[in-house]
């Protein structure tokens, strides 16, 4: 489904980061090891490459992450991209300096195992950031899964990844103007989260 999305010339949810992400990245340890999960096209991975992060981009669609290298040479920048499927991916514990998952939604058994690996994955001081639909997005027609199970909601997320201090953790509403597929007035959740010495 992924490689037919990304099939097209265009970049579908577009080649400028996330804002989330954004106006959080300076909070990852600086030139650290950050990990994009579920990264799609590469604009995110691209993004904190330019920040000079050593970032990994990983991927079950070959098709975007070879648009993502496409992107990374134009921008100048050097991406390491993994193609995995995220069943089968191991997040390396205790590696990273910065995991970043934006609108990365898995189903609920599969999503819970990668948000507990990503917390033993953070190094002291790692951050995590992450944004993606709630279940008050259903109906909206702006994004994200039509399956309610594949959406989030806050207080699963909160225990999903115990062990993490949290300093951004919300759901909002705002306008989502990210390629064409999210486009318009969305319900997300915002996590920005620190594992502890």
């Amino acid at each position: 489904m992924w490689n037919e999305r990304y099939a097209t010339s265009e970049h579908v949810y577009g080649t400028e980061p996330n804002a989330f992400l954004a106006s959080s990245a300076h909070r990852i340890p600086p030139q650290g090891r950050v990990l994009c999960l579920m990264e799609g096209e590469g604009r995110n991975a691209v993004f904190l490459a330019g920040l000079e992060y050593a970032v990994t981009a990983m991927d079950g669609s070959e098709v975007g992450l070879a648009k993502a290298r496409t992107l990374a040479e134009q921008r100048g920048v050097s991406l390491q991209t993994v193609h995995a499927d995220a069943a089968d991916f191991t997040i390396e514990p205790g590696a990273w300096d910065g995991i970043v998952s934006i609108y990365g939604h898995l189903p609920p058994p599969l999503a819970e195992r990668i948000h507990r690996a990503t917390v033993a994955g953070l190094r002291p001081g790692g951050v995590l950031i992450l944004e993606a639909y709630s279940r008050n997005q259903l109906g909206k027609g702006t994004g994200g899964p039509k399956d309610p199970a594949m959406l989030y909601d806050l207080e699963s997320l909160r225990r999903q990844l115990a062990g993490l201090a949290f300093e951004v953790a919300r759901e909002v509403e705002r306008e989502v103007h990210e390629g064409r597929h999210h486009t318009g007035l969305g319900s997300v959740i915002q996590i920005l989260a620190v594992r502890q010495a």
